[in-house]
C-alpha cells in the first residue's frame, strides 16, 4: 500500500513513518511542497501522485492564534482538506482526515458521538469544521477522525509543557473542569494506517471518534504528569 501524507515533522505525520508495518511506503509532504495556505498545490500534489490513498496529518493547530488569524486558520484547516478530498475523489483515492473534539460546544457532562450535532465555540473549532463539510462535499471514500489531547514525543503538547513548567515552578494553576480523553499520536497513526487498508479494500468511512482513556480533566492529566516523572511541582485546581 503506498500512502501520501500531507505533514511532516508533525505528531502525527512522524509516527506514521514511524509505525508503517512492512510493504506500506509513505510519501510526506512538508510545507516546501505542498504549503496549505495555497489549497491549490495540495489538489495539484494529489494528481501527481502514484498511491492508493490520501492521510492529511497537517493542520492549522495554534487554538488561540486562529482567533485574530481565523481566514489564514480556515484556508488551512478548512479550504485545503476540501481541496484534497476533491483531488483524491477525482482519482478515486480513499482519504483520510485528522479533525477535532472542538467541533463541539463542550456542554453537558456526557461523551459526544459522531451523530451530535457540531457547535463549535471558537476559531479553531469552525476551521475544522467547515474542513469536515468540504471533505463530505466532495462526495468521495473518506474517514474523518476526531480525536483529542494529542500527546507525544515529538513537537509541542500538554505533556511536554506541564513538564517543562514543572521543574522551573512550584506552583501551577490548571483547569479543573474540561474533561477529554489524552490520545497519543501513535494510537492516531495506528488507527488511520488500519483504516486506510480497509477504505483501500473497500470499507466504508464516515466520520469516527478516537480518543484516549481515562477521561480526565487538564488538572487530573498534570497531577499524573508531575506523578509519573517525580517532580515536586504542586497543581492547584482551578475553573476554567
Amino acid at each position: 500500500m503506498r500512502l501520501l501524507v500531507f505533514g511532516q515533522t508533525g505528531q502525527v505525520a512522524r509516527e506514521l513513518v514511524r509505525r508503517a508495518p512492512a510493504g506500506v511506503a509513505i510519501t510526506t509532504l512538508g510545507r516546501d511542497r505542498a504549503d496549505l495556505s495555497d489549497p491549490s498545490t495540495c489538489a495539484l500534489a494529489i494528481d501527481r501522485a502514484n498511491v492508493d490513498a490520501v492521510i492529511n496529518a497537517a493542520a492549522w493547530t495554534a487554538v488561540d492564534r486562529a482567533e485574530t488569524d481565523e481566514a489564514e486558520a480556515t484556508v488551512v484547516n478548512g479550504d485545503a482538506p476540501g481541496a484534497m478530498a476533491r483531488a483524491a475523489a477525482a482519482r478515486k483515492l480513499p482519504f483520510l482526515h485528522i479533525s477535532t473534539d472542538y467541533v463541539f460546544d463542550g456542554a453537558g457532562d456526557t461523551p459526544f458521538a459522531p451523530e451530535h450535532p457540531t457547535a463549535p465555540l471558537n476559531a479553531y473549532g469552525r476551521s475544522k469544521l467547515a474542513g469536515e463539510t468540504g471533505i463530505r462535499a466532495a462526495g468521495g471514500r473518506h474517514l474523518i477522525l476526531r480525536t483529542s489531547w494529542v500527546v507525544s514525543a515529538h513537537g509541542a503538547n500538554f505533556v511536554k509543557t506541564m513538564l517543562r513548567l514543572g521543574r522551573e515552578r512550584e506552583v501551577l494553576r490548571v483547569v479543573a473542569d474540561q474533561i477529554g480523553g489524552p490520545t497519543p499520536a501513535a494510537s492516531i497513526a495506528d488507527a488511520l494506517l488500519i483504516a486506510a487498508r480497509a477504505l483501500c479494500d473497500g470499507a466504508d468511512g464516515g466520520i469516527h471518534h478516537f480518543a484516549g482513556s481515562p477521561d480526565t480533566s487538564w488538572a487530573g492529566f498534570a497531577h499524573a504528569i508531575m506523578a509519573g516523572a517525580t517532580l515536586p511541582c504542586r497543581i492547584e485546581d482551578i475553573a476554567t
